[in-house]
């Protein structure tokens, strides 16, 4: 799709441009005023602190014990408190932040290396190196990120850095040519792309944060075409993976870095050659993934949450926002200015991606102005990952048929999530901090990931297994009438066993009224369905009640256990109370009826 317009592409490329530079001083004055001292107060914060200091052994406790939290802390510490610092000299213009930048450009250019631990690595899945190697750089998210920040920071401020601290600028560029320029050309990292190899989130994100780490610098002509074409073959790898109902496997969270990167790569793109790449905004994919994330949306920061995305979510902003704009549809640009109003019009205030920042800066009146109130999502059906969500006055419900060989992926083949008001009744617990287990050979021995902590059965002790082999099967969608459906067979998702024969689950909204579930059973092991709650339940004559949410009216069960589960996680903490349920419910025959009524108990 964008490889095969490089032939349009003129011989001549400008930089790019995300905002004025700092000698600008009418634009950035023009900053509603607001906005313009929010931003000098964030910078007034950090003056007369000391830095974050990164040691080798908080990067060497990743290797030891697993931990990420402790380096990557004080690393993104770093480049928000230099983001803060950089934006109010650009508003206030008068030099006195300028000391805290520099000091701050020049740790950055002092670390070892500019890739996280965690990735600290030279190929998809290898051994992750103790500590970086200065002679050799990896290209991780953070590195290619950290790139780009730099690289805007030049764009902004160079004459003055260099008048206030003559050389550093130079040693800036020279870091960002042996960093990333020098191997994004010569080496071959895993998310650029190789033939039929899966591509993820880190495929775009990395790839336009090159781009810009490249365009905002002054560049040689040959080695700019030369970047282009390999990002134009990385963007093809990432949508070669998409379907062309734009749906983001990896959820809302995680659309962040997957749909709006690859937004802001084919716009920067588009910036430099206007008459090749423009028209991609034209293309039904490419409108369909600006469109995704409303559909997932249930209500303020809750979203539907398969696989690694949590439950919360930040709010849309700029980004969504422009997307929206540059495919040329309404609705998006309607939810996202709505969304950002009503979550108080954030700032970034925990962005490390100062291109974002400037982004947001410049967009902030047109997106207040933008009054548009948005539309209803439709209910809608995702074949390309099975996402079934449909909606009423009460409820959003969503089922997952697909397979469990998502990226990110979490072992929930026909699971359920349902809110009703915006509040959760049957929930997807989500994925906790991230440590060395989290992507390692043992991730499914973390009970999040594991099917028996989904709403879905287990199998006496028989769960489902990761990998795209393990999937639904007889998929059936009806999203034409008062009562949308979804009905699929679960058994495939499992490991074949001949005592497990069929398990077909079908899911209906009944609208305005209840939500049914009905599982039908064909097998000889013992079965016993998990739903994973929120709100304490009581067990009574009339059905499972849920606080003052909902009454769960269940035939074909024996008797329900509950089982309380203590959130201790930070990162589950986000999205959950100290304590979720789990109720269990053994089948007690062929067929089991879950009726959640919408009535209020």
């Amino acid at each position: 799709m964008v490889s095969g317009r490089l032939n349009l592409v003129p011989a001549h490329l400008d930089g790019f441009r995300p905002a004025p530079s700092i000698e600008d001083r009418a634009a950035w004055g023009g900053l509603p005023p607001d906005l313009a001292r929010a931003v000098v107060a964030a910078g007034e914060a950090h003056l007369g602190t000391d830095w974050p200091a990164l040691s080798a052994t908080l990067a060497l406790a990743y290797r030891r014990s697993g931990d990420r939290v402790g380096f990557e802390t004080p690393y993104f510490a770093r480049r928000r408190r230099l983001n803060d610092l950089i934006l109010a000299e650009c508003v206030e213009g008068r030099g006195r932040f300028l000391d805290g930048i520099i000091d701050g450009l020049w740790l950055i250019a002092e670390e070892s290396g500019w890739q996280l631990p965690a990735h600290n690595a030279y190929g998809r899945g290898g051994a992750r190196l103790p500590l970086p190697d200065p002679d050799r750089p990896v290209i991780d998210l953070f590195a290619a990120e950290t790139g780009a920040q730099l690289a805007a920071a030049l764009f902004l401020l160079e004459g003055r850095l260099e008048e206030a601290a003559p050389g550093l600028p130079a040693r800036l560029h020279r870091e960002l040519d042996r960093r990333i320029v020098r191997p994004y050309l010569t080496e071959h990292f895993w998310w650029m792309g190789n033939g039929d190899e899966p591509m993820n989130n880190w495929t775009v994100w990395c790839t336009q944060n090159v781009l810009w780490t490249v365009f905002l610098r002054p560049g040689d002509q040959a080695l700019r075409h030369q970047v282009l074409a390999k990002a134009a073959g990385s963007i093809d790898a990432f949508l070669k993976d998409y379907g062309e109902d734009g749906a983001c496997e990896e959820g809302a969270q995680y659309y962040r870095h997957a749909g709006l990167c690859l937004f802001n790569a084919l716009a920067t793109l588009s910036s430099l050659a206007p008459d090749a790449f423009g028209p991609l905004f034209n293309e039904p994919k490419i409108r369909n993934i600006a469109d995704y994330i409303r559909h997932v949306h249930v209500a303020g920061r809750r979203y539907i949450n398969f696989a690694d995305c949590a439950a919360v979510c930040d709010p849309c902003g700029a980004r969504d926002y422009l997307f929206g704009k540059a495919v040329g549809a309404r609705a998006p640009m309607a939810f996202a200015a709505s969304d950002w109003r009503s979550a108080g019009e954030p700032l970034f205030s925990e962005e490390i991606n100062l291109v974002y920042r400037l982004q947001a800066l410049f967009c902030v009146e047109e997106m207040r102005a933008f009054q548009e109130e948005p539309s209803p999502p439709p209910d809608i059906f995702y074949p390309s990952i099975g996402l079934f969500i449909a909606r009423d006055s009460r409820f959003t419900l969503a089922v997952k048929a697909g397979d469990n060989g998502d990226s990110h992926n979490h072992n929930d083949v026909g699971s359920v999530i349902l809110y009703r008001d915006g509040r959760p009744l049957l929930i997807d617990v989500g994925v906790g901090t991230y440590t060395a287990k989290t992507f390692s050979p043992q991730r499914y021995e973390i009970w999040t990931m594991q099917s028996a902590f989904h709403t879905l059965p287990s199998f006496e002790g028989l769960m489902q297994q990761a990998g795209e082999a393990f999937a639904a099967r007889d998929v059936e969608v009806d999203l034409n009438t008062g009562q949308p459906r979804i009905g699929l067979d679960l058994a495939g998702a499992y490991p074949a066993d001949p005592r497990l024969r069929a398990y077909r689950r079908s899911v209906r909204l009944v609208k305005d009224s209840h939500v049914e579930i009905i599982d039908r059973y064909d097998g000889d092991l013992a079965c016993e369905l998990s739903l994973m709650v929120v709100e304490e339940p009581r067990v009574t004559e009339a059905g499972i009640v849920l606080g003052d949410l909902a009454v769960l009216r269940v035939t074909g069960a024996g008797p329900t256990r509950i089982e309380p589960i203590a959130i201790e996680d930070p990162r589950l903490r986000q999205s959950w109370p100290e304590r979720i349920y789990r109720l269990l419910l053994p089948l007690a025959g062929p067929q089991l009826t879950l009726t959640i009524d919408g009535a209020t108990p």
